[in-house]
C-alpha cells in the first residue's frame, strides 16, 4: 500500500468518524425528538442487544388466540430479509454484518433451527434476497448479483456474479430490496438519499424492474421515499409496497404508507406527504402535471413499516384469508416510542383495509426488547419474523 493511499484512507476514516459523532450529538442532544436514545444510538453504530430470554418472550410477546410464538434462532445478529428454500432452510441477510447466512431446517421438530452456516461474508450491505429458477439473488448497496443454488444441500455452486451494477448508495436508505413478480421480472426498491430533497439520481426513491439476467432495467414507479418491503396479493396479483414517510414534521404527521404500485404512477415524495398533503418545504416546487397517487392505507406516523408478506398457505385461524403481515420497525423521530410490532392488514369485501396487532409486546413500559424487520411464511405453515435489534428470528405457529 502506497503512502498516498494510506493517507487517503486515514483521512476518509477520520472524516467519517467526525460525521458520525456530529450526527449522534445532534440526534441525541439536539432539538430533534427521539423516541428512545439508546435504540437510536445502537442503530447508528450498527449494534444490537442481547436476545430476550425464553421467560421474557413468554411474558412479553403476544399473538392472537390459537397461535403461539417461539424463538426459532437467537443467533442472527442484525437479521433482516429472509427467504425459504423449497426444502425448508431459511436464508437470512445480515445487512450491517455484510453477511448472508443459512438457518438449517428443523428436522427434529422442536421448533428451532438445527444449525447455521455462512453462505457469504465480506459483502457490501447485503439486504434483498430472492430465489428464482435455481438462482439465489442478493442485492447489495450498489449492485445485484446471483449464483446457482442447490436447495437440496443448501449451498451455492459457484461465486456471486453481477447482473446489475452502478446503483448509488450515498446518503440515507442505502439498502436495496428485491423480489420476483408474477410476470417473471425482478423488482427493485431503491430508497431516497435524504429525508426530503430533489434527487440527483432519478433511480432513487423509486421502484425499478429488470429481467432476471439484469437487462432491461427501468424505473417502474416514482415518488416512493423508502419502500423497504413489497409483495404481491395472491388473489389478484397486485403489487403493494410499504413506504416510510419523511421525518421532522412532528409526532402526528405524516403517516407511513401502504401503496398499491402501478407502472408509471407517481406517489408523491418529496412534494406531497400522506394523502396528497403538500410538503411544507418542497410542495411549492412541484411542476409536474400528474396528481400523486394516494396510499391505500396509512400507518401511524413514524412507525417505520418495513417487510410485508401476504398470507398464502400459512396455518392461521379463520379470518386471515386476505391478509398481509407487516413488520413495524418502530419510531425514532417521535416524542414517545410507537410501532415495534407486526400487524395484520385485512382486505374487506368493500376494498377497505383493517389493521390489527399480530405479534406485539416488543415495546412496553419496561423498555424495548426488539424491532421487527421482515416477515415470511415457511413450508411448515408457520410465520417467521426477523428482529434486527435483538438478532432473533421468531416462529409463530398454531398452538398445540
Amino acid at each position: 500500500m502506497t503512502f498516498q493511499l494510506r493517507r487517503f484512507l486515514v483521512i476518509a476514516a477520520t472524516t467519517m468518524l467526525v460525521i458520525v459523532v456530529a450526527l449522534a450529538a445532534f440526534v441525541l442532544w439536539g432539538p430533534v425528538p427521539v423516541s428512545n436514545k439508546r435504540v437510536m444510538l445502537d442503530f447508528m453504530l450498527g449494534r444490537g442487544i442481547a436476545p430476550p430470554s425464553d421467560s421474557t418472550v413468554a411474558e412479553r410477546l403476544k399473538v392472537p388466540p390459537g397461535l403461539r410464538v417461539q424463538v426459532y434462532s437467537a443467533d442472527v445478529p442484525l437479521a433482516r430479509v429472509m427467504v425459504f428454500t423449497p426444502e425448508g432452510d431459511l436464508i437470512v441477510s445480515r445487512t450491517r454484518a455484510d453477511a448472508v447466512v443459512l438457518l438449517e431446517r428443523d428436522r427434529n421438530g422442536d421448533g428451532v433451527a438445527d444449525g447455521q452456516r455462512v453462505l457469504f461474508d465480506g459483502l457490501d450491505g447485503p439486504h434483498g434476497l430472492a430465489l428464482h429458477e435455481g438462482w439465489l439473488y442478493v442485492a447489495e448497496r450498489t449492485s445485484i448479483s446471483r449464483v446457482r443454488f442447490d436447495s437440496t444441500s443448501g449451498t451455492p455452486t459457484g461465486p456471486l456474479e453481477h447482473v446489475l451494477t452502478g446503483l448509488t448508495s450515498d446518503g440515507f436508505h442505502q439498502t436495496k430490496t428485491i423480489g420476483f413478480g408474477p410476470d417473471g421480472w425482478l423488482y427493485l426498491a431503491h430508497g431516497s438519499s435524504c429525508n426530503v430533497c430533489v434527487e440527483q439520481d432519478p433511480r432513487r426513491a423509486t421502484m425499478m424492474r429488470l429481467r432476471p439476467d439484469g437487462s432491461g432495467a427501468a424505473i417502474y414507479a416514482t415518488g416512493l421515499r423508502n419502500s423497504v418491503g413489497f409483495d404481491w396479493a395472491p388473489w389478484d396479483g397486485a403489487l403493494y409496497a410499504t413506504d416510510n414517510g419523511r421525518d421532522l414534521l412532528g409526532d402526528q404527521f405524516p403517516p407511513d404508507e401502504l401503496n398499491r404500485i402501478e407502472e408509471r404512477r407517481f406517489y408523491g415524495w418529496p412534494y406531497f406527504n400522506g394523502f396528497g398533503v403538500p410538503d411544507p418545504d418542497f410542495g411549492g416546487q412541484y411542476t409536474g402535471s400528474e396528481t400523486p397517487t394516494d396510499p391505500v392505507h396509512g400507518f401511524r406516523p413514524h412507525n417505520a413499516p418495513l417487510g410485508i408478506h401476504f398470507v398464502r398457505a400459512a396455518r392461521l385461524p379463520v379470518g386471515y384469508e386476505r391478509t398481509a403481515l407487516v413488520a413495524l420497525h418502530g419510531s425514532w423521530n417521535r416524542t414517545t416510542p410507537d410501532g415495534y410490532k407486526v400487524v395484520a392488514l385485512r382486505w374487506r369485501d368493500d376494498g377497505s383495509i383493517e389493521e390489527a396487532d399480530f405479534l406485539s409486546g416488543f415495546l412496553n413500559d419496561d423498555g424495548i426488547i426488539g424491532r421487527p424487520a421482515f416477515v415470511t411464511e415457511g413450508p411448515d405453515g408457520s410465520i417467521y419474523v426477523s428482529d434486527d435489534y435483538a438478532g432473533v428470528v421468531y416462529r409463530v405457529s398454531a398452538a398445540p
